[in-house]
């Protein structure tokens, strides 16, 4: 008897056929995800020794037996897609730089006055030295005073014996802020004579106010001044047209020479061949810092000799709490600790990233973790030749201007202290669009990844996104006023416009004023939430104190010998 034809004619569902297929095909696409999100390994690293240690009632995977490792790589495994933001704020293109003068600033041809002239000699590492640079001008603004081009600071703790102009560009500095302050190259002669200019010292954070009655009457007399550690000795707040001189200075005026510009550019290009984004990460992980610091990392008895004969320099320090230290956040997080806290956020393991740092405590080891966690690490060394950083290799500084130069240029900024390049770079990254800026909310990071063996990996990763919100590098992320002028120039900082009412700056916004030169209308977006940066700085009633009990110190001390020797060491390892 014939057997009924099946339903559409004599075509039949190869069944066996697809199913090992679709297996295969199963399988290959799970290989595939897996290479592309790896999960964290655990590591060796001495740091996580105590984050190690379940608790009974830690996740185990499905089975009952499987290891906690295991447990780790399935919930990692399922991480999402690297979001969008993590790149940059969808707030950002609603802000802009604006550094323009009011009409009320003359013309330096106008104010400035003869026979005045204004040396300073600054002090610290590059970017230390960067602020006492800017803040010169300013100076020289307040004291109508011609400027002479600032002498770099050559026997501090960096040993690095270059002058301004191999640094910086010393004839467009001279000329971009022509209208603002007359600067000259050198000291001019008096009859034929070399001038002895008048030693002498204002306090940190001095006012405008403060330079006109201590600074103005030396200068009326001697006509030449030279102000000596010439480090933060000017005020957070100024008047808005000075505040915004310090932008033009910083963010326009003040750029490297040619050569150093060429070869930061080439890392840049060489780090964007390799991916379509790159973070840069300034790590300062290395063994000055941490001994000053005082801070421990588990290295046991090796490393408390090490880092306490390194501590043995700076007589003045006193003795630490290592463990407080860690718990305030007062101390960098390990390496290790920065690629934890990155994954968290999102970032995958192929992303690229620059490490900006200069010789790492433990060295390859001590990477190794976070070169686990992220396998694509790249330093300038490792990009270019030797050939290639000759010039540049036997200067601290010069080598420190590279590393600014591609941490400026990258697409996402972490920063793993609050030092002077941190700083400037949180400011310059906020004034140039709020490129992405992360830096550690390390006060809650490190209890978390000590405990994240205690979570799931989602848990953890949720509290670590919620504990880094005010420390993105988001648009009014920092009240005004609320740390260093340099690394939140909210004066510089204005909204754009979608025709309904006028932008201010956020300092304009504090004031109730405007200025006219640069209206722009206010965002209808919700505004991005004003988180307080817990260590950004003191408050303004602090400062206020400060200021008040400064201005009664007597900083004239004509002689830098006054300070003890290990004083400008002190100081200099953390300038940058």
């Amino acid at each position: 008897m014939a057997q009924p034809r099946r339903r559409g004619g004599h075509h039949k569902c190869p069944r066996p056929a697809v199913l090992p297929a679709a297996a295969l095909l199963l399988l290959f696409l799970a290989a595939v995800a897996l290479l592309y999100v790896s999960p964290p390994p655990v590591s060796d690293h001495p740091v996580l020794a105590s984050s190690r240690r379940r608790s009974p009632h830690a996740l185990q995977n499905s089975s009952g037996a499987g290891s906690t490792v295991e447990s780790e790589r399935r919930e990692i495994s399922r991480l999402p897609r690297e979001a969008d933001d993590l790149w940059g704020s969808k707030f950002s293109s609603k802000f802009y730089g604006c550094s323009n003068s009011s009409s009320k600033f003359l013309d330096s041809s106008v104010v400035t006055q003869p026979d005045r002239y204004l040396m300073i000699v600054t002090s610290g590492g590059l970017n230390q030295q960067r602020t006492g640079i800017v803040d010169a001008v300013v100076a020289a603004r307040i004291l109508n005073a011609t400027l002479i081009v600032p002498k770099l600071d050559q026997t501090s703790f960096w040993k690095d014996a270059s002058n301004f102009s191999e640094i910086f560009d010393v004839d467009w500095f001279i000329s971009n802020l022509s209208k603002d302050v007359k600067i000259v190259k050198e000291l001019p002669e008096i009859g034929g004579k070399p001038r002895t200019p008048h030693r002498m010292r204002v306090p940190r954070k001095c006012t405008q106010r403060c330079y006109l009655n201590r600074v103005l009457p030396a200068l009326l007399k001697k006509h030449a001044v030279r102000l000596t550690k010439f480090d933060y000795r000017l005020a957070n707040r100024l008047d808005t047209d000075l505040q915004k001189l310090r932008c033009r200075v910083n963010y326009h005026a003040l750029r490297f020479t040619g050569l150093i510009e060429e070869m930061g550019e080439k890392l840049i290009q060489r780090m964007r061949g390799r991916s379509k984004y790159f973070i840069a990460l300034h790590l300062r992980f290395e063994p000055d810092m941490l001994a000053f610091s005082g801070c421990y990392y588990g290295g046991g008895e090796r490393e408390r000799k090490e880092l306490g004969a390194i501590r043995k320099r700076w007589k003045t320090l006193h003795v630490s709490n290592p463990d407080k230290g860690r718990r305030q956040g007062r101390c960098p997080l390990t390496p290790e600790e920065v690629g934890v806290m990155l994954r968290a956020l999102g970032y995958r393991n192929d992303v690229h990233i620059y490490v900006a740092s200069g010789e790492i405590y433990g060295g390859a080891s001590t990477l190794a973790p976070l070169k686990a966690l992220f396998p694509n690490l790249h330093t300038k060394e490792t990009i270019s030749s030797k050939e290639e950083l000759a010039p540049f290799s036997k200067y601290s500084s010069r080598m420190a201007a590279l590393d600014f130069i591609v941490c400026d240029g990258s697409d996402a900024f972490v920063t793993n202290n609050n030092g002077n390049m941190a700083k400037i770079l949180a400011g310059r990254r906020r004034y140039f669009g709020h490129k992405r800026t992360i830096r550690p909310n390390a006060k809650r990071l490190y209890p978390l990844i000590l405990n994240r063996r205690n979570m799931s990996w989602d848990a953890f990763s949720s509290k670590v996104r919620m504990f880094q919100k005010g420390f993105m590098g988001e648009p009014r992320e920092l009240r005004p006023g609320r740390g260093e002028f340099h690394e939140n120039p909210s004066t510089c900082i204005c909204e754009k416009t979608d025709g309904k009412t006028a932008a201010k700056s956020n300092s304009q916004i504090e004031r109730g004023s405007s200025n006219g030169a640069e209206r722009g209308i206010a965002i209808s977006e919700p505004a991005v939430p004003n988180y307080t940066d817990e260590e950004a700085g003191r408050s303004e009633a602090e400062e206020d104190a400060s200021a008040g009990r400064e201005e009664t110190f007597d900083a004239e001390a004509d002689d830098d010998a006054l300070l003890r020797p290990e004083d400008p060491e002190l100081e200099g390892i953390l300038s940058d």
